[in-house]
């Protein structure tokens, strides 16, 4: 089962022609007729297609196990990107440089959570009461997770290194930010209203 939260910064400090009507020039109306009928044609295979794409479930232990295997490289690469902002806080390097760190490892959890969010959108869409409601709630939270680094890191980007202390305050008040926004978007397999979701979160090997 996957844990509820993830490793967040809160130890850092500081989107019609009838066939059968009758014409009085069938040969002139016959070529008038064939591109709308193509038309038709096309359009309908592409909305054919279209509502197959849509239509198209996963069983709730694949689906499961493909969410999962979307997740964990995301949770470690998110929980080593934590531990080097706590590193970059706490090194004794300057402004400049502790800003250079920071842009690049918020930058480098954007990345991963819209990595892990198109993870889960490819594991479509699990065959259970509300599935899509469940699929997209977990899309809305790696995006919202993904937008939350987004706004660290340009908060970052825009702050003046100098004076020293003015920037480590803002920074933390960047980080403590980001922590609120993180919170509201983790994602939690306990809150699922699907016992078959539940269950199979809690028995796939991918998600242990």
């Amino acid at each position: 089962m996957i844990k509820k939260g993830h490793p967040a910064l809160s130890r850092v400090p500081f989107p019609h022609v009838d066939d059968d009507e009758k014409v009085s020039e069938p040969t002139r109306t016959l070529f008038a007729m064939r591109p709308a009928r193509s038309l038709l044609i096309v359009i309908s295979l592409l909305v054919g297609v279209s509502m197959a794409a849509c239509s198209q479930t996963t069983g709730p232990r694949n689906w499961a196990a493909a969410v999962c295997n979307a997740l964990a490289p995301w949770r470690a690469e998110i929980g080593t990107l934590t531990d080097r902002t706590q590193e970059q806080m706490t090194a004794e390097t300057t402004p400049a440089q502790a800003k250079e760190n920071l842009v690049r490892l918020f930058s480098g959890a954007e990345t991963a959570s819209e990595r892990a969010r198109a993870g889960v959108e490819r594991a479509g869409v699990p065959d259970v009461d509300q599935g899509e409601q469940v699929a997209d709630s977990f899309m809305a939270s790696l995006s919202g997770m993904r937008d939350a680094y987004a706004r660290a890191r340009g908060g970052i980007e825009k702050l003046d290194t100098r004076p020293q202390k003015t920037f480590y305050e803002q920074v933390t008040g960047v980080v403590q930010k980001l922590n609120q926004e993180y919170e509201q978007s983790e994602l939690d397999t306990g809150k699922l209203s699907s016992v078959e979701l539940k269950q199979a979160f809690d028995e796939a090997p991918e998600c242990r």
